[in-house]
Order: structure tokens, then sequence, then C-alpha cells
């Protein structure tokens, strides 16, 4: 069983979870399926406003599938939590991707 399948039935079984549904958006990232992890980020995301990592994986998962429009939003409230929670190492990923897709 893969590891995206061991979280989704955790998902299924607890669907309100964010932390089952983190841990399923990140297996789905490490298999390659970035569509798929998509919708469990997001729910992450507004889950919790001061959640910085989803928002990170959100918006780099978005830009690497070509929707950088919707990709600039999350990352801008991702850049915002890391200046906030003084995340220097994020704070540095996020301008220069923000800077890179303009």
């Amino acid at each position: 069983m893969s590891r995206s399948q061991q979280f989704a039935d955790l998902v299924a079984k607890q669907p309100e979870n964010e932390l089952f549904r983190f841990s399923l958006a990140q297996a789905l990232l490490n298999e390659n399926r970035p569509a798929d992890a998509v919708e469990h980020l997001e729910r992450c995301s507004r889950k919790k406003s001061e959640w910085m990592m989803p928002r990170i994986l959100l918006g780099k998962a978005l830009v690497g599938l070509g929707r950088k429009i919707e990709a600039k939003p999350w990352l801008e409230e991702a850049l915002a939590l890391a200046v906030a929670q003084t995340h220097e190492d994020p704070e540095r990923e996020l301008r220069a991707i923000l800077a890179e897709i303009g």
C-alpha cells in the first residue's frame, strides 16, 4: 500500500483531521501527484489561518501545474506568515518564487 493510500484511508475515517489531510498532501506531492494534493492543501490552509506550510506547498504545487495566478495569493499569505513568525529561510524562498512568477 502506498503512503498516500495509507493517509487517504485515515482521511476517509476522519475527514476533518487536518494533520492527516496535510500528510496525505505531502505523500501525494512525493508521488509527483500535485493536482491531487491541491484540494487537501487548500482545506488545511483554510482551516488554520496561521499555518504557513500548507500555503507554501499549495503555492508551489499550483505554480508547478501552470496555475501561477491562483498560486500568487497563497504564496503572498505564506510570505506574510513567514515574516510574522520570523521564518527566514521560507521568507527568502517565497520572495524568490514570487519574484519569478511576477
